[in-house]
């Protein structure tokens, strides 16, 4: 099966000169969703996982569905004020100003074993802020799983340190 077949390009989405790649055909297909999930189980091979960090929001359709075939916690980062107890932030750089990320102040315990998801990997800042939230708690990032990789925008580069994992490299 061809994940890119249930991938569709949106130009100019959320803004002009941005071709935004949509999750939702692939989503509405059962078989398509399935196989994806395969293949992201796969990329994390046999490591102990002891949670997969989900980062708001699409980060969190796949992310739970890997943390119930994991059998581990889902922890969801989130956009300030959206979680409901105490929480810690990291702030990072966009392109034009900044964005800031928010976890559970008790979502992680010293020396968690993680797995990072998000639908897309593009220039990495958010997938490295996310990364430093888990850091901050004191876990462990075993990995950053992407379901897609934007490569020409190269945020390998900017996140060196970790092992980056992609099902599909544009």
């Amino acid at each position: 099966m061809q994940l890119t077949e249930y991938i569709r390009d949106i130009q100019d989405f959320p803004k002009p000169g941005i071709l935004f790649k949509d999750i939702t055909p692939l989503l509405s297909n059962p078989e398509a969703t399935a196989h994806a999930v395969e293949k992201l189980l796969e990329k994390i091979g046999d490591q102990q996982v002891d949670a997969i960090v989900g980062i708001e929001s699409r980060g969190f359709f796949f992310g739970t569905l890997l943390a119930q075939k994991l059998n581990c916690a889902f922890i969801p980062v989130r956009k300030p004020n959206k979680l409901p107890a105490q929480t810690t932030s990291q702030t990072y750089a966009l392109e034009y100003g900044e964005d800031t990320l928010e976890i559970h102040t008790d979502a992680i315990k010293k020396g968690d074993k993680v797995v990072i998801h998000d639908d897309v990997l593009a220039t990495g800042g958010t997938a490295n802020a996310v990364c430093k939230l888990v850091e901050k708690l004191g876990g462990e990032v075993m990995q950053c799983n992407f379901l897609m990789e934007l490569s020409f925008l190269e945020a390998r580069k900017k996140m060196e340190n970790y092992n980056i994992q992609s099902v599909i490299t544009y």
